[in-house]
């Protein structure tokens, strides 16, 4: 299909373009930026007046709950949701059941989202079997099948040894280890440790559970030479530690949920089980110290942490209920609300969006989407057209998702999605203006 979309807003984070100007893709490839080429013939026109066109968002951190927790969110549903939302990439984790450790679950997942026609899927393959922390997976089995990285997802690992011996294999053929930084046993609360936590009744998860999970991980780094993506911070102390890492030469990255970047530990109020969330809710020094790392570049990427829940297993005293809430379709507006409240120029709010989640996945992409998370001549053709002036309200029936639940409800929220192109092809377009 070949596209033209017309008078709208260019932006490039990756490389700076801020212009009002047209745009052509064809065979999947962008093949005019500003100049059109000479004879080309559109079969699609986009009327993007008014409107934003920029990269297609790249989400490091996904729950696609299929196969195994269809209940809560199947493949079909939270794709859409997805796409949605303008994101055309996302890394999904391998807890699912059953937990993504043979190559053959690997290729099952990416030829059914493959034919889709939406979102592209990058599966993170398990860093030990069954996510049990004991045996090492065959990560070059599992790389050759579509994974781009070696998680625990949720599961921390009790043994520095196996940690220690996971970072080495990862380490010998330029593997990625992603790790939420969550030391065993005092990681096992549910609402993060301080006053509010006490008043409540609620077991707490203390600051410290983070910070000796980290020190691990960059200790063992200087002995293998490894590379670490560090999940999900969520501390003060811990981005502290992650800038001294990386002053240091480590070879670290890392990115921040979009929920611990708006929200903190009093927003779980009276134990509303929609604040229930994995990392937990810190103090606003945390928050404030989160906002300002992101803005500075000490964290590398802003996540959705999407993670779908059921009615039934959202529903329930708040130390039962199961921590997740959507995220797909807000990314993007909480992302222009931090940016607003931030002071933040479009590029810098996009940029931790796009390239910069990108940059992560580096080599991981593969030669066909090496221009992910950038508009470039003769790069792939994902990107979202979004408007800026349609405001909307976070709601039950807004949200494609099958999880309906999201510590968002009622927000206001800036932009709208109007169209995502994934590869040259329309996969959501909506321009009802109203």
């Amino acid at each position: 299909m070949k596209i033209l979309i017309k008078n709208g807003r260019v932006i490039d984070p990756a490389s700076n373009f801020d212009e009002i100007c047209d745009l052509a893709l064809a065979a999947g490839r962008v093949v005019g930026i500003r100049s059109i080429p000479s004879g080309f013939a559109a079969s699609k026109v986009i009327d993007a007046s008014g409107c934003l066109v920029v990269p297609g968002l790249v989400d490091l951190a996904a729950r696609l709950r299929e196969p195994g927790h269809e209940h809560e969110g199947m493949l079909e549903s939270e794709m859409a949701a997805a796409v949605a939302g303008g994101i055309t990439s996302l890394v999904c984790q391998p807890d699912t059941d059953p937990v993504l450790d043979e190559p053959g679950l690997v290729e099952m997942l990416k030829f059914r989202s493959e034919k889709l026609h939406q979102a592209r899927v990058f599966p993170l393959g398990a860093l030990t079997r069954k996510l049990e922390g004991e045996v090492l997976t065959e990560m070059m089995e599992l790389t050759e099948a579509g994974c781009v990285g070696f998680s625990q997802a949720e599961v921390p690992l009790a043994s520095t040894q196996v940690l220690q011996r996971a970072l080495q294999y990862a380490s010998t053929y330029g593997y990625t280890v992603w790790l939420r930084p969550q030391e065993l046993h005092l990681g096992r609360g549910v609402a993060a440790s301080g006053a509010l936590a006490t008043r409540l009744g609620l077991s707490g998860v203390p600051v410290a559970a983070e910070t000796i999970a980290l020190h691990t991980i960059f200790e063992l780094l200087e002995g293998t030479g490894g590379r670490v993506h560090v999940c999900r911070l969520s501390s003060a102390a811990g981005v502290e530690l992650v800038r001294r890492a990386k002053e240091r030469g480590l070879p670290v990255t890392c990115d921040v949920s979009v929920n611990s970047l708006h929200l903190t530990d009093a927003d779980i109020g009276y134990f509303d089980s929609r604040m229930r969330l994995n990392p937990p809710l810190r103090q606003q020094r945390d928050r404030d110290a989160l906002r300002e790392a992101l803005a500075d570049g000490t964290i590398d990427a802003l996540v959705s942490d999407h993670n779908p829940v059921s009615e039934d297993a959202k529903t329930l005293p708040f130390a039962e209920a199961e921590p997740g809430a959507t995220g797909f379709e807000l990314l993007l507006g909480l992302a222009l609300k931090w940016g607003e409240e931030s002071g933040l120029g479009l590029l810098r709010v996009l940029s931790v969006l796009t390239c910069e989640p990108a940059r992560v996945l580096g080599a991981s992409l593969g030669t066909l989407q090496a221009s992910a998370g950038q508009l470039v001549q003769g790069g792939i053709a994902d990107l979202c057209v979004l408007d800026p002036r349609a405001e909307w309200t976070v709601t039950a029936d807004a949200l494609r998702s099958q999880g309906k639940h999201t510590p968002f409800s009622g927000y206001e929220l800036p932009a709208r999605v109007r169209c995502t192109i994934v590869g040259g092809q329309v996969a959501f377009e909506s321009w009802d203006r109203t």
